[in-house]
Order: structure tokens, then C-alpha cells, then sequence
């Protein structure tokens, strides 16, 4: 048994909105907001959170003690452990959305003996308790930045635990093989030996499996990570124009005169569900101006951290071989 103090954080994004969460979870978790939580806003009305029951909504009002203010009309979802998001005792506290007023929400919790949570620490309670599987603990940050359709589908598929079930099953057989082979061992004359072939086809099967999972894995990687995409060329040969047709939008300046691009422009581009970001690059050609210079050296730079370099060529102009 893992014993835990009581943490709580902000969940939603930073920024004003309409509504937002603060989450508490721990053993002291249904303890602390009760200290803070009352029924009406004319006066405080302690209320017993855990009568209710688990994954019900208890209307209410954060009440300040030390200022004896209400601080806002809330709505609290109760989880009752272990069937939990982490595995312990677990509230989500819906306030309006203004950040004075999570915030204000969030230092009561905390000066009423919660500890601020750190960054995944929710998530890595769940993966402590059994919750979800390393893939599925990672696949969580995943779908919170997926940027694409695809993006989402591949976390969302991860989180279910497919990945995981796939190893899991290949851990089996094996472990079911091990025990053989040792029971062989031990006791060979009630359990004989087990034929070669049995063993090396238990194994080849666990090795292209885990290989073709690898290899989906990796092209998985430009899924999740995206990829980033230099337009590289000369001054002029249309790099601007071409970045504006595949926006589908007049993202950077389009000029006849050479050397308009001074500096990188990088735009995010839903390619069949590929996030990639497309960078404009100042022209390269041999100059004195130190501030074209300086944005060759950028382009220089985009290059070596792009997965692909596009070389576009104006075929209007000779092209000459030293370039």
C-alpha cells in the first residue's frame, strides 16, 4: 500500500473562461473541502460530501474562513477510491473561470493541508496504482496536445490500452514458456523436456511481433511529434509563394525584389492529419548585407533541425551547378 499526502492543482488551461477545475485527490481530500464548502452562500452550512456517494454532483459555495467571504457558486464532482482517476479519493471542483477566483480556490486547498500537485503527478498516481499501463500514462499528454484528427485517434487508441494489451500478451507467452522450461528443470521426469521447436517458435513469434509493434511505434513518432519542413532555395525562386498555396493564406510577404525573407517564418500545416510545420527560409546566395547574412545562417540552422529539406528551384532561370 502506497501511502500518499492529499495534492491539488488548476486542471484547466491558463487564461479567463467560463468555467474551470480545480482537482483535489488524497486520503484527506473529502476532509479539506469540507472546511471550505458550504451548502448556501447566506451563511456556512457544512455539508457530509461522502453522503452522496461516488461520481455524484454536490451544488455549492467556496467559503473563505479567514476572510469569512463566499468566493464563488461551484459545482463538485466526487469520486470515491478506488474507482478513481489515481486510485485515491478524488474531487473535481467546477468554479466560474476567472483566474482570481481558481486561484483564490486553490490556495485554500492548499492552506487547508493539500500540497500543490506537481506537473504529471496526477497521472503518475494512476500509473502507481495500477491505473493505466506506462503507454497509456504517456499517451495522456498526447491527446492534450494533439493538434490533428490522426494526432487524437493514435493517443486515444494508446490510452485505451491497446499497446499495452499487445505487450502484455507477448509477456504471457512468455512467462508461460519460462515456467515450462523451469519446471523441465526441476522436475524431469514428471514434466519431460520440452521440444526446441516449441521453444524457438514461442520465441520467433514473440520477436516479430514486438518488431512490428517497434515499427508502427516509429512512424507512430511523426504521428505525435510531427515533422518540421525547410523551403530552401535561392532568393526569388517562389519559397513565400509556395508557404501562402499551401496555407491557403497570405502568411509572408511575396515581393519581386530578392531578398524580401529576412528571417525564418514557421507555420503549423494539417497535412492528411500530419501536423508539419512548414518553414520559410531567407534566400541563399553569396551577399554583403550582414542582416541577409544573418538570416542565411538561420536557414542554415532550419535545415539541420528539419526531418526534410524542400530545394525549390524557379525553372524560369538557369540553374548553375555551383549552386
Amino acid at each position: 500500500m502506497i501511502e500518499r499526502d492529499t495534492i491539488a492543482a488548476i486542471s484547466t488551461p491558463a487564461g479567463t473562461g467560463a468555467i474551470a477545475v480545480v482537482r483535489i485527490s488524497g486520503p484527506q481530500s473529502y476532509g479539506i473541502l469540507e472546511q471550505i464548502f458550504s451548502s448556501s452562500s447566506k451563511e456556512l452550512k457544512k455539508v457530509d460530501l461522502r453522503k452522496p456517494g461516488s461520481h455524484k454532483a454536490i451544488h455549492g459555495y467556496i467559503y473563505n474562513p479567514q476572510k469569512a467571504i463566499f468566493i464563488d457558486e461551484v459545482v463538485c464532482i466526487c469520486y470515491r477510491a478506488p474507482n478513481t482517476y489515481t486510485g485515491d479519493d478524488l474531487i473535481e471542483i467546477n468554479c466560474h473561470g476567472s483566474p482570481l477566483i481558481t486561484e483564490e480556490v486553490l490556495a485554500l486547498l492548499l492552506s487547508t493541508g493539500a500540497r500543490l500537485a506537481l506537473p504529471g503527478e496526477f497521472t503518475k498516481r494512476a500509473f502507481l496504482s495500477g491505473k493505466m499501463d506506462l503507454t497509456q500514462a504517456e499517451s495522456v499528454l498526447d491527446l492534450i496536445q494533439a493538434k490533428t484528427g490522426r494526432q487524437s485517434r493514435l493517443a486515444l487508441s494508446a490510452l485505451e490500452g491497446h499497446i499495452g494489451r499487445k505487450i502484455a500478451e507477448v509477456r504471457g507467452e512468455l512467462l508461460a514458456l519460462l515456467s515450462k522450461l523451469i519446471a523441465g528443470i526441476d522436475f524431469p521426469e514428471e514434466v519431460g523436456e520440452l521440444p526446441r521447436d516449441d521453444i524457438e517458435a514461442v520465441v520467433e513469434s514473440a520477436i516479430d511481433r514486438l518488431n512490428k509493434l517497434a515499427r508502427t511505434t516509429r512512424s507512430g513518432r511523426f504521428l505525435r511529434e510531427g515533422l518540421k519542413l525547410s523551403l530552401v532555395g535561392r532568393p526569388n525562386a517562389g519559397k513565400s509563394s509556395l508557404l501562402n498555396r499551401l496555407l491557403c493564406f497570405d502568411r509572408a510577404i511575396v515581393s519581386d525584389t530578392p531578398g524580401t525573407t529576412r528571417d525564418s517564418i514557421e507555420e503549423l500545416l494539417d497535412l492528411n492529419g500530419v501536423p508539419v510545420t512548414l518553414i520559410d527560409t531567407a534566400g541563399v546566395r553569396v551577399t554583403d548585407d550582414s542582416i541577409e547574412i544573418a538570416g542565411i545562417e538561420r536557414t542554415t540552422r532550419a535545415i539541420k533541425e528539419s526531418d526534410l529539406t524542400l530545394f525549390i528551384v524557379d525553372s524560369t532561370i538557369p540553374f548553375e551547378e555551383p549552386e
